[in-house]
């Protein structure tokens, strides 16, 4: 059948070629079973014509989804609740158990020398949890915003990993990159607390001294085996950007280490989404929109991309609640605009792309 308008579609309708956003994203594959929902979907993106094929009749028996009995329905999500209970649980102790033992590193790192062992073997207990982590909405259990840097240090720890194995590179790398995000701040172990947990604006010497962080991390980490010199300049060079106007050394482009640009994304996501004393958690998709833009000169572009298209993925079905207090859920993330996808909401969609006074303030579930 021949491109007819998105009007004279039926559900159960088969689609015979992709469909296209107007920004060039595909909306739906060819042989693809339109279901009512999707009919919205379609308006939502302004499409005007699809291409179908061969006769209705053929597809009305897909027109709507099986719904399963109450009982097989709620024993089917009794059973998925109890895995994944299970799953994050497991998740949150080790999680928990990093936490401690990083916090630790912290309160004696000017004193002693970094027990580098216990951390690997408490970051290997940490990763091999790794599926269960979801870094738009994993949270701690306990979140308090005077641990907002042993926080941050595990989360980096995690997403860092993940960036690592999403971009391809050897498996070899991923735990060292990992502790390339667990100790990339390990040099405010040196910084007057005072400082770190100062509601007030920093005064300029304030502010020199908490740069200071970054070699003082170098320092603290240059004579401590089992890890290697990626881990090391992480610490030194994570506030560089590639275009020169970081610091401490104001390095551009390939003079920064990998794990460096790695971690510099992974800290940025999770400084920003984390509660600090001085400052407001922001919506990680609001925070991935300027991750996007820190892209452009600051940040590596394919890391970036890579992390944004990454993060957003599979997410269809996630729970929301948008910055007006509506809660609602993911239907479809638009691959061209990642951090834009449609919601339903009170028996609505939006397209988030259109609706631009609209975001996702936090993930539900």
């Amino acid at each position: 059948m021949p491109s007819i308008s998105v009007a004279e579609v039926k559900p159960g309708s088969k689609v015979s070629k992709d469909v296209i956003t107007p920004l060039g994203g595909t909306l739906f594959t060819k042989g693809k079973i339109l279901l009512p929902r999707d009919m919205e979907i379609l308006e939502a993106f302004l499409i005007r014509q699809v291409d179908i094929e061969g006769a209705e009749e053929d597809a009305k028996v897909l027109e709507a989804p099986v719904t399963p009995s109450k009982g097989d329905a709620k024993t089917g999500t009794a059973s998925a609740a109890s895995s994944l209970t299970r799953s994050n649980s497991n998740l949150h102790e080790e999680y928990d158990k990093m936490l401690t033992l990083i916090r630790s590193c912290y309160n004696s790192a000017s004193a002693a020398i970094l027990p580098i062992y216990d951390l690997r073997s408490a970051l290997e207990g940490l990763i091999a949890h790794i599926k269960d982590y979801h870094v738009l909405n994993f949270a701690p259990r306990a979140l308090n915003e005077q641990d907002y840097i042993y926080h941050n240090a595990v989360l980096s720890a995690l997403t860092s990993y993940k960036i690592a194995q999403w971009c391809g590179y050897p498996q070899k790398e991923w735990l060292q990159v990992a502790f390339a995000g667990l100790l990339h701040d390990i040099g405010n172990a040196k910084i007057d607390s005072s400082i770190l947990q100062k509601p007030e604006p920093l005064t300029i010497t304030e502010r020199n001294e908490v740069r200071r962080h970054t070699t003082y991390g170098y320092q603290i980490l240059r004579n401590v085996t089992a890890i290697n010199e990626g881990v090391r300049l992480a610490a030194l060079q994570h506030h560089e950007k590639i275009d020169g106007s970081g610091y401490p050394l104001r390095l551009q482009g390939s003079q920064i280490h990998l794990y460096a640009k790695i971690v510099a994304v992974a800290d940025i996501f999770h400084a920003m989404t984390l509660e600090r004393i001085y400052k407001k958690a922001q919506s990680p998709y609001l925070v991935l929109e300027e991750i996007q833009k820190e892209g452009f000169g600051k940040l590596d572009p394919s890391i970036v991309q890579t992390f944004v298209y990454k993060t957003t993925e599979l997410h269809n079905g996630t729970k929301i609640r948008l910055i007006d207090g509506r809660q609602g859920e993911i239907i479809f993330s638009d691959r061209s605009n990642p951090t834009r996808p449609l919601v339903s909401v009170e028996g609505r969609i939006i397209n988030l792309a259109h609706s631009r006074n609209l975001y996702i303030k936090e993930i539900i579930s």
